[in-house]
């Protein structure tokens, strides 16, 4: 699957609805180092397991072809925020989003902050929740919009806020609210945005799926481009 932009694609997108049998996961934890393994074993339960081992083992893959290191020798810590990292490199930037049955990664070599986030389109967002994370603003476009797309909407807001709190590193240290939406030609456009926020770009794509993907990208140069595909299991060398 490919998602064509006016610019030559500078950004790498993934999605992978992968596979959650016992054999396919035991393999991939090959690929994860030690502390991945061990943060593995803590998940209660299987699927939040299963989401963790497939997550990294997407994002050390598409490290692994940027960097030309083998998967399982990259070193990934989180800096002082908590982002997750290449050791010793700024480049390239990624980000990788888990939920329900689908996995989704970015990388990128020449931006300055990236961020993704996936949700599942029909999940269910109480009242109170939408209050919690939408401006007044965006709370009346959801309550104009007919029911049917209304939980759909929902979810694409919760995603591009995600997106863009995860590209800075804050996560929900920041309030979401603070991070208000509108929508240009069909386009997710930050409200009240000054000169430093117009180097931000954010794009809802394509999944292919019931999920909802959402891009937080900052470049100076403008919009790098999005390429994306549907990765599957044996589309790279193995190690």
């Amino acid at each position: 699957m490919h998602q064509p932009e006016d610019q030559a694609a500078g950004i790498e997108i993934a999605l992978w609805q992968y596979s959650e049998n016992e054999g396919d996961r035991n393999r991939r934890m090959q690929s994860l180092s030690t502390d991945e393994r061990e943060r593995a074993a803590t998940y209660l339960f299987d699927r939040d397991r299963a989401s963790f081992i497939a997550g990294r083992y997407l994002l050390r893959r598409l490290l692994s072809v940027h960097t030309g290191i083998s998967p399982s020798k990259l070193l990934l810590s989180p800096d002082n925020r908590g982002k997750l990292r290449l050791e010793g490199r700024e480049r390239p930037q990624f980000s990788l989003s888990n939920t329900d049955g689908l996995v989704a990664a970015a990388v990128a070599s020449a931006c300055d902050h990236l961020g993704i986030d996936c949700e599942r389109a029909d999940t269910e967002i109480e009242a109170a929740a939408v209050d919690s994370y939408c401006s007044a603003d965006e709370r009346r476009w959801l309550a104009e919009l007919p029911a049917s797309e209304r939980g759909r909407a929902a979810a694409a807001l919760w995603t591009l806020k995600e997106s863009h709190l995860k590209a800075l590193g804050v996560g929900l240290r920041e309030d979401p609210r603070n991070v208000a939406f509108s929508w240009k030609d069909g386009i997710p456009v930050m409200v009240d945005g000054g000169d430093r926020d117009r180097q931000w770009h954010h794009r809802l794509v394509e999944s292919g799926s019931q999920h909802v993907v959402a891009l937080a990208v900052c470049s100076q140069s403008g919009f790098p481009g999005i390429s994306t595909r549907l990765f599957q299991d044996d589309s790279m060398p193995s190690e």
